[in-house]
């Protein structure tokens, strides 16, 4: 039976005869003090420290080194190996970077007995993780032999005296990165014989930036020997430093030196890359064919090829003076008239052109190209007539349907194998591509390209060059496209180079029938020099304000350039944007300049 209304929810009675204490939360904050006290424990009697790093290190003629480090850990608790990390690039000269070329020869026990190891690219760093399993309270030792190549600095230059030439070994010896203290550290290196007498050498111990030297240093002959004196801290190390007079070591050579620099900064590959890719891309999709004929003068421009065409045929680009080129030629043909206007209001001038559609549509024959009849089409929309200044702001979206008819119409003719749209896609998609494997490469950690800022800036503008001068020529024409484009440059030949007795055998009309050519093709001025003087009258398709007193080809190329210079500008105008926003309201040497941490090698290590 449930209990009455008024005593539920109530605490419960405490009994008079002795006080009640919680029992829970007494139980709960026992066991967590249990559980931090074994925490504790378990840490205390499991831990490790570097008993002993002892370095062996013999530096030959030609500048290898060759590192032999026998490292003694002392563990305590179970602990699986340990990682060593050994830095491998450094801050070259002049924003570049200088990777030490470092190969690892073997891991072995204190009995000689390989260990397991994994290799692996860690930022700057080489990290070996080094496995020695069933290391339980012992002590273990851990020898590891590697070679660097490039580990000897040298300075002074040729023209310098042997004074002021010399070479420098800058040996991080034990490195600065290990979380445990070291209780004692040596190095012996070995020089080559004739070295005698002239080394020098000293030594800085502690923290990355301490010149202190809490160690002995001991030059004997040709060998350096080097101890500690203290144990080295926790993030402590111990760095040699010898100096190594000129003739002792021979310098790399130019060569050497090169190939060091390219390696130590591959992203300088990415140009020669790129040059790799886009020249197979070429080849392989973007080649013209071999026409079999050569560039000789013809006196007509190919059959079945209107201005428009012409001109992009000659570089694969349809240029502005290409669509300005088609109002003349329809001028030409007799579909329109041309009236130049110049307003004068005090001493200011306006000129605009008012065009007169001669043709009806329902007279508009087959040899209108689609790109021809859509300019007429937008150009007369209100009738028969239509200044040029009422097309601003409006024909510019008629522009892209215009270039995308031309460019199908070349098409259509087999001009093309690849035509310029596909090339540009083809090259953007391996530009894109190159772009993508550079990321990955850094991203994944196969290989640091971004060491170099200047270098990376520098090898990204030379591809980037290097990608725009092979999109420019991955077109590629069929050979009648061939044929046909050198058809168009033998005739631009022969407009440029035209002479006044073959003009007087031309039939009359010939200057102004292929004005329109001789302005997609940018050799207008020629072209009307060649006939000035023998043409008297003007052409009928074009009216000029104060008529002709005397008729000159070279005058009239000169008003059809400047005609042509202000359609574009009306044809590709755009209404401004609005930028008012919303409509709503809204509120070396060696001179003691050294010190611990310094130089090649170094690094430091942790346990599993």
């Amino acid at each position: 039976m449930p209990p009455p209304r008024s005593l539920r929810n109530q605490p419960p009675r405490k009994s008079s005869g002795s006080p009640c204490f919680p029992v829970f939360p007494v139980v709960k904050i026992f066991a967590l003090l249990l559980l931090l006290v074994s925490s504790v424990a378990q840490a205390q009697a499991r831990n490790w420290r570097v008993k002993d790093f002892q370095d062996t290190i013999s530096i030959a003629a030609d500048g290898t080194t060759l590192v032999s480090e026998k490292i003694t850990l002392d563990f305590v608790g179970e602990w699986h190996g340990i990682h060593r990390t050994i830095p491998v690039e450094y801050p070259g000269a002049d924003g570049s970077n200088y990777t030490l070329f470092l190969k690892v020869i073997s891991v072995t026990d204190e009995d000689g007995k390989k260990l397991k190891y994994d290799s692996s690219k860690s930022g700057a760093y080489r990290d070996l993780k080094i496995y020695h399993p069933g290391a339980v309270d012992t002590t273990r030792v851990v020898n590891i032999d590697y070679s660097v190549r490039n580990a000897v600095r040298f300075f002074g230059s040729n023209s310098g005296s042997n004074n002021d030439n010399y070479a420098e070994f800058y040996w991080n010896v034990t490195g600065n990165d290990w979380p445990v203290p070291i209780d004692h550290a040596s190095a012996f290196i070995t020089l080559p014989e004739n070295a005698v007498g002239g080394i020098r050498a000293q030594a800085f111990t502690g923290a990355y930036g301490s010149k202190q030297s809490e160690a002995n240093v001991e030059v004997k002959a040709a060998n350096v020997m080097f101890e500690t004196t203290r144990p080295l801290p926790m993030r402590g190390g111990a760095t040699i430093d010898i100096y190594i007079p000129a003739g002792i070591i021979k310098a790399p050579s130019a060569l050497t030196k090169l190939f060091w620099f390219l390696g130590s900064n591959p992203i300088l590959f990415l140009p020669f890359f790129t040059f790799a890719v886009m020249f197979a891309l070429w080849y392989s999709v973007g080649r013209d064919p071999d026409p079999g004929i050569s560039v000789a003068p013809q006196y007509e421009p190919p059959k079945g090829i209107c201005p428009a065409e012409a001109g992009t045929l000659v570089d694969d680009t349809i240029h502005p003076r290409d669509i300005t080129s088609t109002i003349v030629d329809l001028a030409v043909r007799g579909y329109i008239k041309i009236e130049e206007k110049v307003d004068t209001f005090l001493v200011f001038h306006h000129k605009d052109y008012l065009f007169h559609l001669l043709k009806p549509r329902e007279q508009w024959g087959s040899d209108l190209t689609p790109h021809e009849r859509v300019m007429l089409e937008n150009i007369f929309l209100g009738g028969t007539e239509t200044q040029l200044s009422s097309l601003k702001n409006r024909f510019y979206t008629v522009i892209p349907i215009v270039r995308q008819d031309i460019m199908s119409s070349l098409k259509s003719k087999g001009i093309y194998m690849l035509d310029p749209e596909s090339a540009n896609g083809y090259s953007i998609a391996v530009g894109i591509a190159i772009a993508i494997l550079v990321i990955a490469i850094q991203v994944m950690g196969w290989m640091n390209l971004f060491y170099s800022v200047p270098l990376l800036i520098g090898s990204a503008i030379v591809s980037a060059i290097i990608w725009w001068l092979f999109a420019r020529q991955m077109t590629a024409k069929t050979v009648a496209g061939a044929r046909t484009r050198i058809a168009v440059l033998g005739f631009e030949e022969f407009m440029n180079r035209v002479d006044a007795d073959r003009i007087k055998r031309m039939p009359p009309d010939t200057f102004e029938k292929f004005l329109p050519y001789a302005m997609a093709l940018g050799v207008e001025h020629h072209w009307a020099q060649a006939f000035d003087g023998i043409i008297k009258d003007p052409p009928s398709w074009y009216v000029s304000p104060n008529g002709y007193t005397g008729f000159s080809p070279l005058f009239f190329s000169s008003s059809m350039h400047s005609m042509a210079s202000d359609m574009h500008q009306v044809f590709v105008s755009t209404p401004r944007s609005s930028s008012t926003g919303s409509g709503f309201s809204s509120g070396g040497g060696f001179s003691g300049g050294g010190f611990s941490g310094g130089g090649f090698g170094g690094g430091g290590g942790s346990a599993f």
